[in-house]
């Protein structure tokens, strides 16, 4: 059967760890950096992310059109992996260029650094997505067999994890040190840390885009069935119109909020843990204690994922994984509620590793059996309708991606808000904090930092649990079993062999 080659493969692998880094940069460190680095208003920040999603909603299964549509010696996925890398590094770089916000400013520069910060972030989103569909969309063009398909998904969800893993642990307390070094060198704590943040972030960023290039070695075996290449809105038709797909696309937007847990966790773990605004060895200790069991988590349940797919139906893993995923969350909560000034204790650094490990590979689980569906629906369509749309089906997996971390932020945002952890208020938690002995952990204890413990604790625990399990509702009945699924693959490889003779 025609499938891919291990360099091939290996060098696909490279490419997505790089791609998966440079969302990060964003995805965690751009978080950060909004909210505690340049001090944006909690409010701002969640308008920018509505409108980064509602665009979103239009430019994803637009540019999943134009990748369908595309027809070069190279394929159609595989000419993006050529180009966008390096635009995508451009937009990432600029996304951190900016100013601090600040109640001593004047209107207008607050206006601008807003403005900034909202057009460079969607410019970003853009870009991102013309390189985040080819590289999701060349996995069903790689190969005609569904074992070496599962088997690829399963490795890039791992490597794609070690990508982001590498990010998480280190932009945040990096960028803290270098801050530091350069506050010693006669900057201003705020302005230290900022120019910290964009030194690390330009070398992660091109670290990132040289290896994402290398996805471009992948090359195109399933041969498309015609060239009657689809519109937008006939694509939208598509998409919406293939039921399982649906399913997948609705369950995956409604659990969005797991994304929280990202996205927050990095802020929790550097102020309740960490010693914010100094060289951010605390924080990696206890990212390391904490983060490290989720990562080993995330990526064991990717590894088995796969195999529980071949023995069993891919409805009934998503489900399962997506029950049992919520309790950690919970538990999670619960431990704050016992005993929220003392989580710093080793007994209760134990227990959470814990959490965070089942958290964790509920999150693993989830990422790859979405994947996995996915490419099942793009031969389901090709099947039912002769038409094969790997890049406007993976352009939904690439929405619901980007509307989580929208989502996220936006709950992220109205929470902060509502108790009081945004803009010049941030800027003075640090300064407090950077002055008060490390071992004293105030974050953790003061009493004026009651409401931020509560907001963090409860942004990545509970909005997470009810969505796991609600995310259940839609894929009760989801169409393609395992069975189904080898018969359309049976026929559709005996119709491309009719074709190639």
């Amino acid at each position: 059967m025609n499938t891919y080659t291990k360099k091939e493969r290996n060098m696909y692998l490279i490419g997505l760890m790089g791609q998966n880094m440079i969302y990060n940069i964003i995805g965690t460190g751009m978080a950060f950096y909004f909210q505690s680095v340049i001090f944006l208003p909690a409010m701002a920040i969640s308008v920018i992310m509505g409108i980064a999603r509602v665009w979103d909603a239009i430019n994803d299964p637009m540019m999943g059109t134009i990748v369908d549509r595309t027809r070069t010696k190279w394929g159609k996925c595989r000419p993006y992996l050529f180009f966008v890398p390096g635009i995508i590094m451009v937009t990432t770089i600029l996304t951190f260029v900016n100013g601090q916000y600040s109640g001593s400013n004047s209107a207008v520069t607050n206006a601008v650094i807003i403005g900034w910060a909202g057009i460079s972030y969607i410019l970003w989103g853009m870009t991102y997505t013309a390189g985040d569909i080819p590289i999701w969309g060349i996995t069903a063009l790689m190969t005609e067999s569904e074992k070496d398909r599962s088997k690829l998904l399963g490795y890039a969800r791992i490597v794609g994890g070690i990508g982001a893993g590498v990010i998480m642990l280190s932009i945040i307390p990096i960028s803290q040190a270098v801050g530091a070094k350069l506050t010693e060198g006669g900057m201003t704590q705020a302005k230290g840390l900022q120019y910290g943040f964009i030194i690390v972030t330009v070398v992660l960023t091109v670290i990132g885009t040289v290896a994402f290039q290398c996805a471009a070695y992948a090359k195109e075996r399933v041969k498309q069935p015609s060239d009657d290449a689809k519109g937008f809105i006939d694509n939208v038709k598509i998409m919406w119109g293939c039921m399982p797909f649906r399913r997948i696309l609705i369950s995956g937007v409604i659990k969005a909020p797991m994304q929280i847990l990202g996205l927050v966790a990095m802020t929790l773990l550097s102020y309740y843990f960490g010693d914010n605004g100094g060289d951010g060895q605390d924080y990696m200790l206890y990212m390391v204690l904490l983060g490290g069991p989720m990562f080993i988590g995330q990526f064991a349940a990717m590894a088995i994922v796969p195999k529980l797919c071949e023995k069993m139906e891919k409805r009934k893993v998503y489900n399962v994984t997506s029950i049992i995923g919520a309790i950690p969350f919970i538990l999670l909560f619960v431990v704050y509620l016992i005993d929220g000034t003392g989580l710093y204790k080793w007994h209760w650094i134990a227990v959470m590793a814990v959490l965070f490990a089942v958290a964790g590979a509920g999150v693993g689980a989830s990422s790859v059996i979405q994947s996995i569906m996915i490419a099942d629906c793009v031969d389901y369509d090709e099947y039912r309708t002769g038409y094969r749309p790997d890049g406007v089906f993976f352009s939904g997996q690439s929405f619901i991606t980007k509307l989580g971390a929208g989502v996220s932020s936006f709950i992220q945002g109205i929470v902060f808000a509502a108790v009081g952890f945004s803009g010049d208020a941030v800027a003075r938690c640090n300064e407090l904090l950077a002055a008060s002995p490390k071992e004293d952990f105030m974050f953790a204890t003061a009493p004026e930092f009651e409401p931020y413990r509560f907001g963090m604790f409860f942004l990545i625990t509970i909005p997470a649990a009810i969505t796991c399990l609600i995310s259940v509702i839609p894929m009760r009945k989801y169409e393609i079993t395992n069975e189904s699924h080898q018969k359309i693959l049976a026929e559709l490889n005996e119709k491309r062999n009719i074709a190639a003779e």
